[in-house]
């Protein structure tokens, strides 16, 4: 049979006789009497649409009548119809004949052409649609078929018109796979057509609107849920176990966190935990206060923070506002490490099984290494910035796309969105990446020149659309870091900040065979433990490398970590064990704007998704070795089917490799420990009492980045008073050069010399006076001791420093200074 036309009907007695009669009366005229078939699909009709059908079939064999015993919608129907036809070629028409059957010319004309299907389109620009349907109608169709369009089938303009011409085995193993009972069907075998590289033309046609049409103007959004369905269903189990493997991983991590939210600290993130609940409680209170989300005033009062300036992670803080308000910041603390840690790890899989190996097992490993490897641990101490990197292998992603020059424009555009909200999850981890990508880069245009060739005009001009798109949305939050209130233009680190050699061979402190006393003494510290992979892993790095190096990817991937490596080593380079140093690499960018307040150590964490790469190439060579392949039984069937061969000596030697490299830098869990209670007088609310309007509690010590508990009293009670001092990034002395915590005051500093351990100066009339004005530049409510080292001698000195003893309130020593004491 030439040609089988199937039309599907539910409830069209009114209009499916004439319908028949102008499809037969056509392909009469102009196939030939014996060449097509037509097969009606009655889909459950109450009124006489069957009846019609069959006395049409009883008059002319060449008609069929397919009967669904229920509604199931139009997706069941032509799955039936499609099944049950016979044609070379399929035609699946409206039962209304909005697009007339004489415009089958028009889509026979393009499978001549040699395309797999032909599908009429009313948004071709070549279209004629006669009879307009409503206006709301109309626009809310354009604007579902966009969704469509975005969401599942790019490039085709129009899914859902009604009239297709598709090869008829093609179509019936795209039916037979199709799972949709209602709309969204032409989208499911548009898909699937894409999927096997079937071309699709998309062809104008003409197109009247038939009243009484069974398409709503709300059903595009039901195309869209079942389009939801349809990625739902496209995710492999082998997806689903990999990732939910990756969630447990982190939450075994971190599982002493979880089980005691309200007490538990990370031993080893310093004061970093209060520093990002802080952060989470008070972008959670400008969001529901509606105040400006890049600064306050709640710590160090009165100046305040800039928090642009510093590391909220807003792409998370803002959205996770919610929880924040509802559950405490401690537990979007463990959500944001616990859940981005996974995350990360499922996005770098997903990159490497996309662009690099076929097996996904191993791109699991190399997805695993890129997030779980020792740098990225130890930064998950304390620095989510650093860890939840679940953007970077999507921006990487988009910028390979434009390197294909298909969609410039669009990929673009979603280059610069990415590239945006990255910005607002980590500006320095984004800075390291991108010095990744360009090294990257730079390496493989060296040893693929043509591709280079090939990439550059559609690059540039995507990366032009990215800047375009990004800079109007970051130009304000950039401009208000950069020159906003408590802005700073850098913050040094020294010329020490570079790793050891050794660092990048020995294992972290947290690695299944390191230890604390060895990486302590390698790293700044337990949070900037930035290289450490461990020389089992270096050593395969390196033979992996040997032995794939006719791969210019492979190539790039080595150039890319070996120059990482050497970056890291800072500005002077000492070679272990003797005292000769030279210039590092690192010295030429040391102090160029953005890299001045960069720890040179951290570009070693460049390496981790390299070295994660080359592992994923490794295993999937040896994954592949096994594999044999047997030709197709079948021409319908091209897929060879792979048969496993023996296990071969060098298989069993490189998997051992891999695992003699990978288990030594297997994780441990993250150490935990009971944080101080906060004193009775803050959590018990008893401070409203002394505080007034625009006045401040001062604990004593001051909060600074070495002890910074007070920034918790804060996270832990609503963010009700300010408190002076702090942990944050700010600006110092004229210049505004970069600190760590608020500008010393003779006072403050008089506070932590005696808090820890210091010499105590005779107070006399001049400590009481600068005393009285450091707390007025305060605007002190009360003075507080907590429960502390040397809380006594504090006492002694705060005393002294007033002319009165402290009440002893609420578990706190408390000073009442505020303007109604």
């Amino acid at each position: 049979m030439d040609l089988s036309v199937v039309v599907p009907a539910y409830n069209e007695e009114g209009r499916l006789g004439p319908t028949l009669d102008a499809v037969r009366a056509y392909l009469d005229s102009e196939a030939g009497p014996g060449t097509w078939e037509l097969l009606v699909v009655d889909d459950g009709s109450s009124d006489g649409t069957a009846r019609i059908a069959r006395d049409t079939a009883a008059a002319d064999p060449r008609v069929r009548l397919v009967s669904s015993t229920e509604n199931r919608g139009k997706g069941h129907a032509l799955r039936l119809g499609v099944a049950a036809s016979k044609g070379v070629r399929v035609l699946v028409t409206d039962a209304d004949l909005a697009t007339p059957i004489e415009e089958l010319a028009r889509l026979t004309e393009q499978m001549e052409a040699g395309y797999g299907a032909a599908v009429g389109s009313r948004a071709h620009p070549d279209s004629s649609v006669e009879v307009h349907q409503g206006r709301l109608r109309e626009w809310m169709g354009r604007m579902g078929n966009r969704l469509i369009r975005a969401v599942a089938v790019p490039g085709i303009r129009d899914t859902q018109c009604g009239f297709k011409l598709l090869d008829g085995e093609k179509a019936r193993e795209a039916f037979a796979d199709a799972r949709l009972d209602g709309w969204g069907i032409d989208v499911e075998i548009l898909q699937y057509f894409r999927r096997q590289g079937w071309a699709v033309a998309e062809v104008p046609v003409r197109w009247s609107h038939q009243e009484g049409s069974k398409v709503g103007p709300f059903d595009y959004l039901r195309v869209l849920a079942e389009l939801i369905r349809l990625k739902t269903r496209a995710v492999r189990r082998v997806d689903l176990a990999v990732c939910g493997l990756f969630l447990l991983a982190s939450v075994l991590l971190y599982k002493g966190l979880w089980t005691d939210l309200d007490h538990a600290y990370l031993r080893d993130s310093g004061q970093d935990q209060n520093q990002w609940e802080w952060f989470f409680a008070v972008t959670a209170d400008n969001v529901a206060h509606l105040h400006n989300p890049f600064f306050t005033t709640v710590q160090n009062f009165p100046d305040g923070v800039n928090l642009m300036g510093n590391t909220p992670m807003l792409g998370l803080s803002v959205p996770l506002t919610p929880v924040t308000l509802a559950f405490g910041p401690s537990v979007t603390w463990a959500l944001v490490l616990t859940g981005g840690l996974a995350a990360t790890a499922a996005s770098w899989y997903w990159l490497i099984a996309r662009r690099l190996v076929r097996n996904r097992w191993a791109a699991a490993l190399g997805g695993a290494l890129a997030a779980f490897a020792p740098p990225m641990i130890s930064h998950a101490n304390a620095h989510p910035n650093f860890m939840v990197l679940f953007m970077i292998p999507v921006i990487i992603d988009r910028a390979l796309r434009l390197c294909e020059g298909h969609r410039t424009v669009r990929d673009g555009v979603l280059l610069g969105l990415f590239a945006t909200y990255q910005v607002f999850l980590g500006e320095e981890p984004f800075l390291l990446a991108a010095v990744g990508m360009l090294i990257f880069a730079a390496a493989y245009a060296v040893v693929h020149r043509e591709a280079a060739r090939q990439a550059a005009r559609p690059l540039a001009k995507g990366l032009a659309i990215a800047a375009g798109t990004a800079l109007p949305l970051v130009g304000y939050p950039l401009a208000w870091q950069f020159f906003g209130a408590q802005s700073y233009h850098s913050v040094l680190h020294g010329d020490n900040a570079g790793n050891s050699p050794l660092a990048l061979l020995e294992f972290s402190g947290r690695a299944l065979f390191g230890d604390d006393a060895t990486a302590d003494k390698l790293a700044l510290n337990r949070t900037e433990q930035n290289a450490f992979y461990g020389w089992p892993l270096v050593a395969l790095a390196f033979a992996v490398t040997v032995r794939l190096w006719r791969r210019p990817v492979v190539k790039a991937l080595a150039f890319t970590a070996v120059a990482a490596a050497v970056l890291s080593l800072g500005q002077k380079i000492r070679i272990p064990y003797t005292d000769v140093v030279f210039p590092g690499p690192w010295r030429a960018m040391a102090h160029l704007p953005l890299f001045e307040s960069v720890i040179e150590g951290r570009v070693a964490m460049v390496c981790a998704p390299a070295l994660g790469m080359l592992v994923a190439l490794a295993v999937d060579r040896l994954t592949r070795a096994r594999a044999r392949t047997s030709a197709p039984s079948t021409v319908s069937s091209p897929v060879s089917s792979p048969v496993r061969g023996p296990v071969r000596p060098y298989q069993v030697v490189g998997a051992l490799a891999v695992a003699a490299a990978l288990v030594p830098i297997v994780p441990t869990p993250f150490p935990v420990q009971q944080r101080p209670e906060i004193p009775a007088f803050i959590a018990d609310g008893m401070w409203k009492k002394y505080v007034g309007p625009g006045e401040s509690v001062v604990p004593v010590p001051l909060p600074d980045p070495g002890s910074a508990e007070a920034l918790h009293w804060q996270s832990a009670t609503g963010l009700g008073f300010p408190v002076p001092g702090g942990y944050f990034n700010g600006p110092y002395g004229p210049d505004r050069t970069g600190i760590y915590g608020a500008p010393p005051r003779y006072t403050s500093n008089l506070f932590r010399d005696v808090r820890y351990g210091g010499k105590v100066p005779d107070i006399g009339p001049n400590w009481q006076a600068q005393a009285r004005y450091d707390l007025a530049y305060w605007k002190a409510g009360v003075v507080v001791i907590p429960p502390e080292d040397n809380d006594a001698t504090l006492y002694v000195v705060v005393e002294k420093l007033l002319g009165r003893p402290g009440e002893r309130i609420g578990g706190a020593w408390v000073w009442p200074v505020g303007k109604g004491s």
